[in-house]
């Protein structure tokens, strides 16, 4: 009765592990390795689909369907196992007689009884782990591929937001962080900065393009990197300036040694395209040490802007005398335009007489400055701040507004009011919206004209230029050559322009009485103006002698002190009610 029981137990097993063995579709094998015999149950069939149900079966059956590139390996793990007595392990490739492939692994236990090895294991099929493993990998492989490149862009991006495009030298962004770097705890001693901008570049970038700009750049930069120390750091910190960073330099004057250097290898020139061009470069230089690193730029800055300033080509070592210099400069420059808004640049007036009947026959107005702390300014004082502040335009204009509007009252009054010369500069004859402008005024022929300095480049003026001196023209409104002789206008420059008067510049003048030279020079100018119709103001007479003599030489019209002083409008307005007609202050 037990036994019968136990046999029931058993068979119960049995049946539980082959409902087992059928869910997890593990097939059951045994090998008897010397008679070569093989046992498969009924998953084995289904994994190999032979479409069979016997329990033997010939070994072939396994090793015909095993795939031929993992059939070696299969074969050398079951020889391994039955050498060594040991477990069996494999996985491989079967290909089912419909040709698809499947993988299976399979293990084994090695049993000996009586000499006889056999081998009984189990083999399932793990194609799906095998395909999701090989996807994982591959999910893998693509993700570490992704995150080298995303690297390398990452990498990418932060070269370029720290390096220059064209030239591939540290950029501004570059150039500060590098600077608070050095300017930090681990620092060096000294520290230098070449701040160095491009002369002429504006230029070269305007007439000859900006691919021959983008060229005369780099190779600016390779000189740069030519000439100095190899440890040195080179920026491109702007448009057309670059930055070099030298520490623990030997001396300030082998600084400035240095930066002449590299200024004379800029000036050198650029072909392009079989073209020569001609730049150069202009050098600020600025030192510290220790905790004050951290202002060198601003102070390289500084002295660049002196550099500039005072010419191309040259090198300025910075100072605190320069820095003090320049904020009066800049503080100037916002009293400038504060001053501008609110009307503080006034018209003074001084007359021109006939050179034969001194009677006044026009006036030249003349800026000046109303400060409301400093008193009367002259134009010494701020017209080059008005240069370098691009407002020469804005205070030409301003000026002449202010000149019409006294003219209109004087008018008002029936006071005849004779012709009015206003300088414009060349900022202002360029503007295209010039003569729209004027046109507003109601500015009517005769009553005005323009003086053009010799320096505005009569030969090498742009076409807005003449295109609006010919407007002023049609408008009646006269041209005036102003400081003839100061520069360097031909005689092609003024049959060109044809402009109704010439002004000698009184440098030219005031040596008249004592050189005979300079007499012979005045007279054979004189000449030129009279063969080309053109009327003579000679300004800068400042004596009775002068004034005789210029007009022995032919000069149609006189201006200077010995005339008379330049006038605000009220007292301008008390000289032209009297009888109009001026005689030489030296014989009141």
């Amino acid at each position: 009765m037990k036994a019968a029981r136990s046999e029931q137990e058993f068979q119960n097993i049995l049946r539980r592990l082959g409902i087992a063995l059928d869910a997890s579709q593990i097939g059951v094998w045994e090998h008897d390795t010397q008679k070569d015999e093989v046992v498969w149950d009924l998953q084995m069939h289904r994994l190999y689909a032979t479409g069979k149900t016997q329990r033997r079966v010939k070994a072939e059956v396994w090793t015909n369907a095993i795939h031929p590139d993992d059939f070696a390996q299969a074969q050398a793990d079951f020889d391994r196992a039955i050498a060594a007595k040991d477990a069996y392990s494999s996985e491989y490739r079967i290909i089912l007689p419909d040709g698809e492939t499947r993988y299976l692994r399979s293990r084994a236990y090695c049993f000996e009884e009586d000499g006889h090895i056999t081998l009984i294991g189990a083999e399932w099929d793990v194609t799906a782990d095998v395909l999701l493993n090989r996807e994982l990998r591959r999910q893998k492989a693509i993700a570490e591929a992704r995150a080298v490149a995303l690297e390398a862009s990452r990498e990418r991006i932060a070269y370029a937001a720290e390096h220059d495009y064209l030239t591939g030298l540290p950029n501004r962004r570059f150039f500060d962080r590098r600077l608070a770097e050095l300017a930090g705890e681990a620092g060096p001693e000294k520290l230098a900065i070449l701040h160095i901008g491009l002369d002429r570049f504006k230029q070269i970038n305007d007439t000859a393009g900006h691919t021959t700009g983008d060229n005369v750049l780099i190779s600016c930069a390779r000189r740069i990197e030519a000439s100095v120390p190899e440890n040195a750091f080179i920026a491109r910190v702007s448009g057309d300036e670059f930055a070099v960073l030298i520490a623990n330099f030997v001396s300030l004057d082998d600084l400035k040694i240095r930066a002449e250097r590299l200024a004379q290898q800029l000036k050198q020139s650029v072909w392009h395209n079989e073209e020569v061009l001609r730049t150069g470069g202009s050098i600020g230089v600025a030192a510290a040490s220790g905790r004050n690193i951290g202002s060198l730029l601003a102070q390289s800055d500084i002295a660049l802007h002196r550099a500039k300033k005072l010419g191309r080509g040259r090198v300025e070592v910075y100072s605190a005398q320069m820095k003090a210099q320049l904020n009066a400069e800049q503080r100037v420059g916002r009293q400038f335009a504060h001053g501008l808004e609110k009307g503080e640049f006034i018209p003074y007036y001084q007359a021109q007489v006939d050179a034969r009947t001194r009677r006044i026959v026009g006036m030249e107005v003349l800026a000046r400055w109303r400060h409301p702390k400093r008193g009367l300014i002259l134009p010494g004082e701020f017209i080059k701040v008005a240069g370098s502040l691009g407002r020469l335009d804005d205070l030409d204009a301003a000026i002449l507004k202010a000149a019409l509007k006294d003219r209109q009252a004087w008018m008002g009054q029936g006071v005849h009011v004779p012709r009015i010369a206003v300088n414009v500069s060349a900022a202002r004859l360029s503007d295209p919206l010039l003569i729209d402008e004027l046109k507003r005024l109601d500015v009517r022929p005769d009553m005005l004209s323009f003086e053009l300095l010799e320096t505005i480049f009569l030969d090498d003026s742009e076409d807005d230029v003449f295109s609006n001196v010919a407007g002023l023209k049609a408008m009646g409104i006269d041209i005036e050559i102003d400081d003839f002789g100061s520069g360097h206008a031909s005689i092609i420059g003024l049959v060109k322009l044809k402009p109704r008067r010439m002004k000698i510049d009184r440098q030219l003048v005031l040596p008249t009485t004592t050189s005979r030279e300079q007499k012979r020079l005045l007279r054979s100018i004189i000449d030129i103006a009279k063969a080309l119709n053109i009327e003579v103001i000679a300004e800068g007479v400042e004596t009775l002698e002068h004034a005789k003599l210029l007009t022995r030489l032919g000069c149609d019209v006189l201006q200077g002190y010995a005339i008379a002083y330049p006038l605000p409008a009220a007292d301008m307005l008390a000289r032209l009610n009297e009888d109009q007609q001026l005689v030489l202050l030296t014989q009141h």
